[in-house]
């Protein structure tokens, strides 16, 4: 049976500023169409600032292009949505060096609307701008049961252990969403896969108890999001005696501000008043390319998916052709 031949590899990314100019106009790139307030954006993008204006994203996906031009045996491309390089201009760019068929690696583990679908829509777009001489793009599949991907966690998770007392409590996060977004693209899809994959960190890092808590919810206060939020969650554990934390930041497969700023700055200066010793485990961030060189393989030759054995495991989705929806209730 022949397989499908691939002449590229794009990695399609959320994107950053690389510069305080960019702060502002990245961030409204993010929120266009939500009717977010001006001086809401100047609250966030001091976050940004406080780092010169530069989103630690950009270096890492540089950096894991580079170890996937090691790992695999065709051209790589960046991309991203809000910020340059655009998916837009790249997919164009692969087009006019007579790209025809490329599989695409999305920087984030998960299902749901802002996790995969936009990323869907991404490459819908972007072939739309190339026009007719757009390469096929088709968009490989989730991750967040893959093994290496667990391991990476877990290992992490020990790393992290081993500079907090052996008392530490272990605590997955991972970036909330609006209570009325939980049933696109499957129910509560999103929040199942997360509650997965921490179980089998969990696992893997030999721990059977922990907790699961939700960051960086935005928008009015009114609006419910996924609970329980991290800060409230630290509250509530330094009053009940708790003096160790290990913080996991399951949901991100790299440094994005919401890693850096949300739970380095503000969760650490919060655990550091309440007396509380905290220790953050690390992100995949470059080492990311191993698993999505696996990934590749998996695409170009046909086998199986490799997954990490459970009853019951989550849907495992995301996989499409040239932007079309992999379910049909995920628009």
């Amino acid at each position: 049976m022949a397989h499908p031949v691939f002449d590229a590899l794009l990695l399609l990314s959320f994107g950053g500023p690389e510069g305080e100019a960019d702060v502002m106009p990245f961030l409204e790139n993010v929120t266009r169409g939500r009717g977010i307030p001006r001086e809401r954006l100047a609250d966030v993008a001091e976050h940004y600032l406080h780092f010169g204006g530069v989103s630690p994203i950009n270096g890492i996906n540089r950096a894991l292009i580079e170890r996937l031009r090691t790992l695999v045996d065709v051209p790589v491309y960046f991309g991203n949505r809000n910020w340059q390089p655009y998916v837009e201009d790249t997919v164009t760019a692969m087009a006019e060096d007579g790209v025809t068929r490329a599989a695409v690696f999305a920087t984030s583990a998960w299902g749901g609307y802002s996790s995969c679908t936009q990323y869907v829509e991404d490459i819908a777009r972007a072939r739309a701008a190339a026009g007719d001489s757009a390469p096929q793009l088709v968009k490989i599949r989730q991750y967040f049961d893959h093994p290496m991907f667990v391991q990476m966690f877990a290992d992490a998770v020990a790393e992290a252990a081993r500079t907090v007392p052996d008392d530490a409590r272990l605590v997955f996060t991972a970036h909330s969403i609006p209570l009325s977004a939980r049933s696109r693209c499957g129910p509560e899809l999103y929040e199942r896969q997360v509650a997965h994959a921490a179980r089998l960190v969990a696992a893997a890092a030999g721990y059977d108890d922990y907790d699961q808590v939700w960051q960086s919810r935005s928008g009015p206060p009114q609006v419910p999001w996924l609970e329980p939020d991290a800060a409230d969650h630290l509250r509530a554990l330094a009053d009940g005696g708790t003096t160790a934390v290990i913080v996991c930041p399951i949901g991100f497969v790299a440094d994005h501000i919401e890693v850096v700023w949300d739970l380095d700055h503000e969760l650490k200066a919060q655990a550091d008043d309440a007396g509380m010793a905290f220790a953050r485990a690390a992100t995949p961030n470059a080492d990311l390319a191993l698993v999505a060189a696996d990934l590749f393989d998996e695409l170009r030759t046909g086998r199986a998916p490799i997954r990490v054995q459970t009853p019951n495991p989550p849907p495992l989705q995301g996989f499409s052709v040239n932007g079309a929806l992999c379910t049909p209730n995920c628009g």
